[in-house]
């Protein structure tokens, strides 16, 4: 079965209630740190992980407290960007900051077996930007997509949509196009 169809009936049965986690659209996120009771709500709570970290870190790695995915890390921004924190937001820098941290922590974990997704937009269930980092899972399509030389050169999908990334050879292996980028990587 083709990875894509068989990826869209996983997210939708994960749509079913039991799921909340998947439900939510953040991008109108009302975080504001200067109200300490805003940051309380689930769809802060990344925001509120970051403020712990010192303000001179350009990232902050954590591990994924979801049961469902413990093989996961998040690497987050340690600034804070408009509301749904949108990687088109980001400066270059920050955005290369960003990518160079998940890469570096995905080879640290799995090695040439690492992959690092952010969700679309529309999909995000957290108001703070982050991107995934585990291992790929096996037989992912990998067909389509742009290559390239460093983190810097990763692009920014142009219509929201999510990201992922994998090593080819000494290159980088970007796709973009879909929301749900997370499910390829394993749990």
């Amino acid at each position: 079965m083709n990875f894509r169809i068989l990826s869209a009936i996983v997210f939708s049965l994960l749509l079913l209630p039991g799921f909340p986690e998947l439900e939510a659209d953040v991008r109108g996120c009302t975080c504001d740190l200067a109200k300490p009771e805003t940051m309380a709500s689930r769809e802060c709570s990344l925001c509120a992980e970051v403020e712990k970290s010192p303000a001179d870190l350009p990232v902050v790695m954590v591990k994924d407290i979801n049961p469902r995915k413990p093989n996961r890390w998040l690497i987050l921004p340690r600034k804070h960007y408009s509301a749904g924190h949108p990687l088109a937001a980001m400066p270059l820098e920050d955005r290369t900051a960003l990518w160079t941290a998940a890469i570096e922590k995905g080879k640290s974990l799995w090695g040439n077996d690492w992959g690092a997704a952010m969700n679309g937009d529309v999909s995000r269930t957290q108001c703070h930007g982050h991107v995934h980092v585990g291992k790929m899972l096996e037989d992912i399509e990998y067909s389509g997509g742009v290559t390239v030389d460093s983190p810097a050169q990763i692009p920014v999908p142009p219509d929201g949509t999510g990201i992922w990334i994998h090593p080819l050879g000494n290159r980088l292996h970007v796709h973009t196009g879909e929301n749900i980028t997370e499910t390829v990587l394993m749990r």
